[in-house]
């Protein structure tokens, strides 16, 4: 149910940067380990976007996948919820990948000049 409110997280930071143009497409990107269930985020996405300049816009999610390093140089994407290196067996990997959570761009409608005629 987190989704609401990242939903409303995402609204408000596209109508900040919309400058009161409509929105007509959201990119977004979503890490693995943000588990964000991409259906439900779409929902709430169209839910909490009536009446505003997101009504109507379409969400694409690039679902982003977790890539983790350990100290002995070994990089891998993450299956399941194993940190451990498959090389070394270090459970101290870094996270490369996939906490990411953020609206990569926006697609607004061009305003019209005004007349001056």
């Amino acid at each position: 149910m987190h989704e609401l409110s990242l939903a409303g997280a995402v609204i408000d930071t596209v109508e900040r940067h919309a400058a009161g143009r409509r929105v007509t497409a959201v990119y977004l990107q979503v890490g693995y380990l943000r588990q964000v269930v991409p259906g439900s985020l779409e929902f709430y996405f169209e839910h909490v976007a009536r009446g505003t300049l997101c009504d109507g816009a379409r969400l694409e999610q690039e679902l982003i996948p977790a890539r983790l390093r350990c100290g002995c140089g070994r990089e891998w994407e993450l299956d399941g919820y194993d940190f451990r290196c498959a090389g070394c067996g270090a459970a101290d990997a870094t996270v490369v990948s996939g906490e990411e959570f953020l609206v990569e761009s926006i697609d607004v409608e061009q305003q019209e000049p005004a007349c001056t005629a």
